[in-house]
């Protein structure tokens, strides 16, 4: 099979084959006691997927990205200044419970940088924007979430986030797999199969970011009992957000005057968040479980069903 054309394939199928990760994730936990330790498993899973991701970017695809001033001005003031805005002003409402709480913040502050790619080409974006736009957009939200939480939660954030793990997430996620990328993107333009490896490389996302899904389900499912009333009070803040949120981005991108394909990847960029990437570290948060992890985790799947709503609305409201 061409591999350009089995990339499509799996581009234009990955909601159900992201939906049949989840189940395969829950029937695992169900019927095999001690998928919780899987949770070791999601940093490592989590580093391939971003290596197949940052493998589709060429360096200089990143370059001219950034040069592109305008999408880049309305991707980050979208991201890092509008919807953190809005999360301030809604915060006063979220529940009590502090854990609760932060595991929204760590949600919705952070944008997504892998599969919002792949559903972006599917709503009719520019979708090679948004994903040379994704190193940065990591970057600054590693560099930005620790800021916003003490900005949002003060002394609280301080006593339950840890710098440790960010630097450390920064090196696994990002600096590690980003370096290996730029490694086999240079060795594909001199040696042959390295290249070939590249070919096959730029067919995974949607099979790495399946995995990670089964694993984070099957790792996270058994303690999503006990924490079901915590997962079920942030729902709501979760579904206004994938109301809203994507609105913002298209205003946003409409203020800089973007073409409708850029404005619909803002628009994107904005729904989605980094729910995969940020629960390691969300892990860390003392006494995590069950509940932060339960809350990231609905999140996602509300995400995943507000996506295929997406697809279809967003060419839609962006349309010149």
């Amino acid at each position: 099979m061409n591999p350009d054309h089995a990339r499509e394939q799996l581009e234009q199928y990955q909601t159900p084959i992201y939906f049949g990760a989840l189940v395969v994730g829950f029937v695992l936990a169900m019927l095999i006691p001690g998928t919780g330790r899987l949770e070791a498993a999601i940093n490592p899973a989590l580093g391939v997927m971003l290596f197949v991701t940052f493998l589709q970017v060429p360096l200089a695809r990143i370059r001219a990205s950034l040069s592109n001033l305008r999408f880049m001005s309305a991707l980050l003031v979208a991201n890092f200044i509008v919807i953190p805005l809005l999360v301030a002003l809604v915060l006063p409402f979220f529940p009590a419970d502090p854990l609760i709480r932060i595991a929204i913040l760590f949600v919705l502050l952070c944008p997504c940088i892998d599969y919002v790619v792949t559903f972006s080409h599917l709503g009719k974006s520019d979708s090679s924007l948004l994903l040379a736009a994704t190193p940065v957009l990591l970057i600054l939200q590693m560099i930005l979430l620790p800021i916003y939480l003490n900005l949002f939660l003060g002394q609280a954030a301080s006593d339950l986030v840890e710098p440790g793990p960010f630097v450390h997430a920064f090196v696994i996620l990002i600096a590690i797999p980003m370096a290996l990328a730029a490694m086999l993107q240079a060795l594909a333009t001199r040696f042959a199969g390295a290249a070939k490896a590249a070919r096959i490389g730029g067919l995974l996302p949607v099979p790495a970011t399946a995995l990670v899904l089964l694993i984070v389900i099957a790792a996270v499912a058994p303690q999503l009992g006990p924490a079901l009333r915590a997962a079920m009070s942030a729902l709501p803040y979760y579904i206004a957000y994938a109301i809203a949120a994507p609105l913002l981005g298209l205003a946003i991108a409409r203020a800089f005057r973007l073409r409708a394909p850029a404005a619909r990847s803002v628009g994107f960029a904005t729904a989605t968040r980094n729910s995969l990437v940020v629960l390691p570290l969300a892990l860390t948060v003392p006494n995590a479980l069950p509940t932060v992890p339960a809350v990231v985790v609905t999140q996602t799947l509300v995400e995943l069903a507000a996506m295929l709503v997406y697809i279809r609305l967003m060419p839609k409201f962006a349309q010149k």
